[in-house]
């Protein structure tokens, strides 16, 4: 049996989710102002993913700015089986793995993100403190792979399945990717061997 506040919880999600299906059909419509309130209602959410799969803010920012471009220009494709916040989701992981690809094509070095990271937070008039920065230094230093399926599944809380399949791996090798992470999280902030 439901509390009276869950109860009130649930009426606000499903409150939420009307709101949200009508500034859908309205965008899909054409509206302007409708995508603006959808923007404005995922693009914090958008940019939190996007800066710890890059580790990188311009980057973060670009990949946020193109997946809600792609979003406009494909909402007519969008199905209501799944919430808004879910195919917007999808699409800003593929902008991030597009943006991935791309870089390392153009410079023809596989590790040339986590590098550029990497010296991004050696720069010490950083404004992130404390143990949240060393977190998201370590999120940053780990290898693409492993960095990617430790944000989907250990910090977004996407099954190894929903992560295997939007990264375009087999299971067993999220599996594999998300324990090697978290060993060199553990390695890294000094914990010792995670495994």
């Amino acid at each position: 049996m439901l509390q009276a506040g869950e109860r009130v919880d649930e009426l606000h999600r499903a409150r939420d989710a009307a709101a949200e299906r009508q500034l859908v059909a309205a965008a899909t419509a054409g509206s302007t102002t409708a995508f603006e309130q959808l923007y404005r209602r995922y693009a914090a959410r958008m940019h939190a993913l996007c800066l710890r799969m890059t580790g990188n803010v311009a980057t973060a920012e670009d990949c946020v700015q193109e997946a809600f471009v792609q979003a406009w220009r494909n909402l007519g494709q969008f199905e209501t089986r799944s919430a808004f916040g879910t195919w917007l989701h999808r699409i800003a992981v593929n902008t991030v793995l597009q943006q991935a690809r791309r870089r390392r094509e153009s410079l023809g070095e596989a590790d040339s993100i986590e590098r550029e990271v990497a010296d991004r937070l050696a720069d010490p008039c950083g404004d992130d403190p404390g143990r949240s920065r060393d977190l998201e230094a370590a999120i940053a230093g780990l290898p693409a792979g492993a960095r990617h399926v430790l944000v989907l599944v250990g910090l977004y809380g996407h099954s190894h399945e929903e992560a295997a399949q939007m990264l375009g791996l087999a299971v067993g090798t999220c599996k594999a990717q998300l324990h090697r992470a978290r060993a060199l999280m553990g390695a890294r902030l000094g914990h010792g061997d995670e495994s």
